[in-house]
């Protein structure tokens, strides 16, 4: 029986669900190689969980994220912590959990923030229109 494991990340209005298990090092961000996924600062962010975990498992192991909503920044927010959660999961590595809450929590923690609705009255959620005298 293979393991596989499921698990997902949130940021803003981005969800990723990243899929784990025994293979040959292929990680595919929706259907497209992450070597491939542009732009480039989204995919450094995408990788910062290897990165960190110093490349171990990378060719050992296959990831496939499915990330939808939000803009590129969020959805790439998504899917590191998705794929954080997976190789914590995966290697049941507590030392590994441990290194990634202590150089950033929202590698493991969804970052629940949102945007603030705009209200009536103003350009956004707390501005207001200017008023003029003259």
């Amino acid at each position: 029986m293979v393991k596989t494991i499921n698990t997902s990340g949130k940021k803003k209005t981005a969800i990723a669900r990243a899929s784990i298990k025994k293979g040959t090092g292929k990680v595919r961000v929706n259907s497209i190689p992450i070597e491939l996924v542009e732009p480039e600062s989204s995919r450094l962010k995408m990788l910062d969980p290897f990165d960190i975990a110093e490349d171990k498992l990378r060719d050992k192991i296959d990831i496939t994220v499915k990330v939808n909503g939000g803009g590129y920044s969020g959805q790439a927010d998504a899917v590191r912590t998705a794929i954080a959660r997976a190789l914590v999961e995966f290697t049941e590595d507590i030392e590994l959990r441990d290194l990634y809450m202590a150089i950033d929590r929202t590698l493991l923690v969804n970052d629940v923030r949102q945007r603030e609705s705009k209200k009536w009255g103003g350009p956004g959620a707390r501005a207001r229109f200017q008023k003029s005298y003259r």
